[in-house]
């Protein structure tokens, strides 16, 4: 089977698509056909041994697939060969078969395509981890959303208005404010052009926002947790500008405001059938019309440095896949 490999941590355009022999099936393991796979900005950090975890090389990267299952390991009851499903798979998504445990594959909604479908488990499951779990936001409270076009930033966008939020987006350009809108959000907010303190403030009256959800980091970490009001909840989720910022203590110390962390991977494997309630809850959402994931782009396993490239020079609204 054809898979992308990488051999050594490196930049990510010295990965390989090769040949490489079909992963075995051990038990309790279901064998997924892949016919789309979702690229994160992780996935970038992961070959580079830039993540939290490094695995041992080599390795396949790729954390989350849609497919068809088209082989069951020992032991494996609840699901059948040619059943859609999604998965998070943290590694070896990015091939055209991937080795998963049947506890962690989900039965897809029929009206949800393999695109959609692999541009739903991590962003959505991150996201609605970080609001429901760790911010328990509420009908009628304030967020606002940093990098709020990317792929995380629209899912938290949806999943903040199917909640009952008022939601502030916040990004750079006026395209991607308007394809905020699109989705849902409430008021826009350009960072590169406006004082995102000063507006944030402006549009709440001046009592701050309730959540920050920032996928972002850099420069405009510590004028977002500025913006949030008494008792407000700051969401660190990632780092995509780069820099981790450094953030005077005693902001949280004023107003009581609450740092929290957002590590969707590690608390799926603590706390997986919070997990699969939560993605039922997401799919309820898809049903009901409430959220849509948005494909910003579709690649082939070789033109996996043009997904990559897309993440990194943030061209990207919504999410990018890749079809092996």
């Amino acid at each position: 089977m054809r898979a992308l490999v990488c051999k050594e941590f490196a930049p990510y355009d010295q990965l390989s698509v090769e040949d490489v022999p079909e992963p075995p099936l051990g038990e309790g393991f279901v064998m997924v056909e892949v016919k789309a796979a979702g690229v994160n900005f992780p996935d970038i950090l992961l070959v580079e041994g830039k993540y939290q975890m490094k695995p041992p090389t080599p390795f396949v990267p790729g954390m989350e697939v849609a497919g068809v299952i088209s082989g069951l390991g020992e032991g494996v009851q609840g699901v059948k060969a040619g059943d859609r499903v999604i998965a998070a798979t943290m590694l070896g998504g990015f091939a055209e078969k991937a080795p998963v445990p049947a506890s962690q594959v989900v039965p897809m909604p029929e009206a949800m395509s393999f695109e959609e479908g692999a541009a739903l488990t991590t962003i959505y499951g991150t996201s609605y981890h970080a609001l429901k779990d760790r911010a328990r936001l509420k009908e009628g409270e304030t967020i606002l959303v940093l990098g709020a076009a990317g792929g995380v930033g629209i899912a938290t966008v949806q999943l903040a208005k199917a909640m009952g939020a008022r939601v502030i987006a916040a990004a750079s350009s006026a395209e991607k404010l308007e394809f905020c809108k699109q989705n849902g959000a409430d008021e826009v907010i350009n960072y590169t052009e406006e004082d995102l303190k000063a507006r944030t403030k402006e549009l709440t009256g001046g009592k701050g926002v309730d959540v920050v959800y920032d996928p972002v980091g850099g420069d405009f970490s510590e004028a977002a947790l500025r913006a949030s009001g008494w008792d407000a909840r700051y969401l660190v989720v990632g780092f995509a500008a780069g820099p981790i910022p450094k953030i005077p203590l005693n902001l949280a110390l004023l107003n009581s405001r609450n740092i929290m962390g957002v590590f969707w991977g590690a608390w799926v494997g603590r706390e997986p059938r919070a997990n699969a309630q939560n993605l039922k809850e997401i799919f309820d959402f898809f049903e009901a019309g409430k959220l849509k994931p948005q494909i910003s782009a579709s690649y082939s396993l070789g033109d996996y440095a043009r997904a990559f490239e897309d993440l990194l020079n943030r061209r990207v609204k919504g999410k990018v896949v890749l079809t092996p």
